[in-house]
């Protein structure tokens, strides 16, 4: 076949370092998301939707056939931090914890994982992100080790 094709949505979590809640300030988190939806485009993937919470993201986005999942987060994570130490309501402490969460996200699925996203105020009113990760990781079959899962 002369044509390469594939959909590939990806539900990508992180925190900032240590989970300190540099995210805040509503204004500044809207723009965060902001920033790393144009970030998902500029890396030729496809930004569906960003949310999150005071001390993490959410990003659902379709992944290019050319990109790698961590080449795609490293680009997230370094623009990302770049602007948050330099823009008013960031912090030039803004850092990104080193790990991540990629999830793979089906067709069929995908609108519930968006309004899980959309609704991310809500659940963390009753779960910290550690709690939410966790689930995250058993709903994926993927195993952690809590000695190096958190930074």
């Amino acid at each position: 076949m002369p044509q390469s094709l594939s959909q590939v949505w990806l539900h990508l979590v992180f925190s900032t370092k240590d989970r300190i809640a540099l995210l805040q300030n509503i204004d500044f988190r809207n723009e965060m998301f902001q920033m790393l939806g144009h970030h998902v485009g500029e890396a030729g993937c496809y930004p569906k939707l960003v949310g999150g919470w005071i001390d993490h993201v959410h990003i659902v986005c379709g992944l290019s056939r050319t990109v790698a999942i961590a080449k795609l987060i490293e680009h997230l994570k370094t623009e990302t931090s770049r602007w948050a130490k330099k823009t008013r309501g960031g912090s030039r402490l803004f850092t990104w914890q080193a790990g991540y969460g990629a999830f793979s996200v089906s067709q069929s699925n995908l609108d519930r994982v968006l309004v899980y996203v959309e609704q991310q105020e809500e659940h963390h009113r009753k779960r910290t992100f550690q709690d939410e990760f966790r689930v995250l990781c058993r709903k994926h079959h993927l195993e952690i080790d809590e000695r190096y899962v958190w930074d």
